[in-house]
């Protein structure tokens, strides 16, 4: 199976604080993996390590054969990321964000419009494209920016809570596009305190805490292996016999 992701004994410290501890996992081309973990267990210090917004201490992480630390440059091109606060211009209409991004991303005026084109396809907006982002509901700026994020076609998406504040059906309709995406062979590497999100979504799940990457595995099998029915128990027994 070709591999999208390959995190290699990945580290971070601050001063004398270690917050991630030498983890390691991969990510197949069109799989979705998560991490999961309580806040301060090293997910987002991890996913910023992956996206080059932060430098390892020590291990390295390789996006599609690419290495963050030596090339992070390529790996940018590899990527796109989104993280929880993510926000769009407000004053500006839906599909005037999407030019203005795709421009600022490719610099080929035909293949900026191919995003744009890919980004209107996939967030399902129609007409409300040419209203003004201020009057978006949040599950429609969700939609809009998930849609930017991939509107490049990376190798890799990575997502910190994808579907945070949203209702149950705009949630619904995210995660059936992060589904879609997969299903065309874009990576997913993805972070949620949803639980039933983790499940729906998820093809491999990675359990971190403080810093420690304790298992990982589909929720079937995790859920075997502990004998539980869910993956809040499957998190509460793999962190107290590590």
């Amino acid at each position: 199976m070709e591999k999208t992701l390959q995190v290699c004994d990945l580290k971070k410290s601050y001063g004398k604080k270690e917050a991630v501890k030498g983890i390691s996992f991969e990510v197949d081309r069109g799989e979705i993996f998560a991490l999961i973990g309580p806040n301060g267990a090293g997910k987002t210090t991890t996913i910023r390590m992956i996206a080059t917004l932060l430098g390892p201490t020590g291990g390295d992480a390789l996006v599609s054969g690419n290495s963050v630390v030596e090339h992070p440059e390529r790996v940018r091109q590899c990527i796109t990321y989104l993280p929880d606060e993510a926000g769009a211009y407000k004053t500006m209409t839906g599909i005037g964000y999407l030019k203005f991004m795709a421009d600022l991303f490719v610099r080929d005026g035909q293949k900026a419009q191919e995003c744009v084109d890919y980004a209107v396809q996939k967030c399902g907006l129609g007409d409300r494209l040419h209203d003004k982002i201020g009057s978006y509901s949040r599950g429609m700026i969700r939609k809009l920016l998930l849609s930017r994020a991939v509107m490049t076609r990376p190798d890799l998406a990575i997502l910190d809570e994808p579907t945070s504040g949203l209702d149950i059906l705009n949630a619904l309709e995210i995660r059936r596009m992060i589904k879609d995406l997969a299903a065309e062979g874009m990576s997913f590497l993805l972070s949620s305190h949803n639980m039933l999100e983790i499940e729906y979504l998820s093809d491999r799940v990675g359990i971190i805490d403080k810093g420690i990457l304790h298992v990982t595995g589909t929720c079937r099998e995790l859920k075997e292996r502990y004998n539980t029915h869910n993956l809040e128990e499957v998190f509460e027994k793999a962190v107290a016999g590590a």
